[in-house]
């Protein structure tokens, strides 16, 4: 991290020189005074307006230093913050202790926010509509455009500044712990085995959960684009003890359809379509919920939610803008193979 830092007394030259070594997205200096406390903010673009104004490659950075810079706390991370500085193209933005003294710097390149919760990743299943691909592989580790499936979602929860990950897993399982041997998007990933099924969320027991946060529990199989950081400002707003995000689903039907009251015909409607919200596999749920899960026992995230409605628990939903594949059978992985080198060809 020293290498971001520069003390206020040091000249515009060296300063320049500081900046040359850094990546081409990380070009901003942290400006300190003697005791370590950070004054302000420096760009190679501030160096180059202040030439232009007269300054000399002699002149200290604190003639020139940004002083009115954003900045978070250490222990009280603003999520809207950090959207609003990469709104406005800040990409570095520096963490302060309660001194003002720099403990970390985040690059909104990389990471998107910190969010204050857990996931857990359900990587149970056989994938049996999937074989013979998942004869030998678990569904999870199935490589689309050269990527486990399982991946692009760890990759979008890390890059959410999420770090404590679970994959629970049943079938084939070792070799989804080889898989996660090794770091995935700089995280390291634990596993814990089903000794027997127990169904879409019952896993979610095997897992100790922080008093008072929030779980982020969700299907490995999927590729999506979801908002992690929207989807959990939604469940803060709300207070909500689960919010299930939902695709849009529509239902054509094929015939007239008639509206009675008792043996009266009142309408007819001709092929209507009727548009509803599916379960997309995907929830904030509150750890004090989750631990009300009993070990071993088998359970369904719509049993589980079902459960959690008739006990009065407030339960909203979360529309997904954007791409949402369940790959469970070799059309839907095609598809997300297509959408997937379609996004890698649009990037170049």
């Amino acid at each position: 991290m020293d290498r971001y830092i520069i003390d206020q007394n040091e000249t515009l030259l060296n300063a320049l020189g500081m900046l040359n070594r850094l990546p081409g997205d990380e070009m901003t200096l942290f400006v300190v005074d003697s005791d370590r406390h950070v004054i302000g903010t420096l760009t190679d673009g501030d160096i180059r307006r202040a030439l232009l104004a007269g300054s000399s490659t002699a002149s200290p950075v604190s003639e020139v230093t940004h002083r009115s810079f954003k900045s978070l706390r250490q222990g009280d991370i603003d999520i809207r913050l950090m959207r609003q500085c990469r709104e406005k193209g800040i990409v570095m933005l520096p963490v302060l202790d309660s001194e003002g003294r720099l403990t970390k710097i985040i690059n909104l390149n990389k990471t998107r926010a910190i969010l204050p919760i857990s996931a857990i990743l359900m990587a149970g299943g056989k994938g049996e509509r999937l074989r013979p691909l998942t004869l030998e592989t678990p569904k999870p580790l199935l490589e689309i455009d050269g990527k486990a499936i399982i991946d692009y979602n760890i990759e979008a929860i890390t890059s959410c500044g999420v770090t404590d990950i679970t994959v629970c897993t049943r079938y084939l399982s070792e070799k989804i712990i080889r898989h996660f041997e090794k770091p995935v998007g700089g995280v390291t990933v634990k596993c814990v085995i089903e000794d027997k099924p127990l169904g879409t969320i019952g896993a979610a027991s095997l897992v100790d959960h922080k008093a008072g946060g929030t779980t982020l529990v969700m299907n490995s199989d999927l590729i999506t684009s979801i908002s992690f950081e929207d989807m959990y400002t939604r469940h803060a707003d709300d207070r909500a003890d689960i919010t299930v995000a939902v695709i849009p689903y529509q239902v054509s039907v094929p015939y007239a359809i008639l509206t009675t009251d008792g043996p009266q015909v009142t309408g007819i409607e001709e092929k209507p379509s009727y548009s509803y919200y599916a379960n997309a596999g995907i929830y904030m749920i509150s750890n004090e919920l989750l631990d009300n899960i009993k070990k071993d026992e088998r359970i369904d995230a719509t049993d589980f939610i079902q459960q959690a409605i008739a006990a009065g628990k407030r339960v909203v939903f979360f529309p997904i803008n954007g791409t949402w594949i369940d790959v469970g059978s070799p059309v839907d992985f095609r598809q997300a193979a297509e959408i997937m080198r379609h996004h890698r060809n649009m990037s170049k």
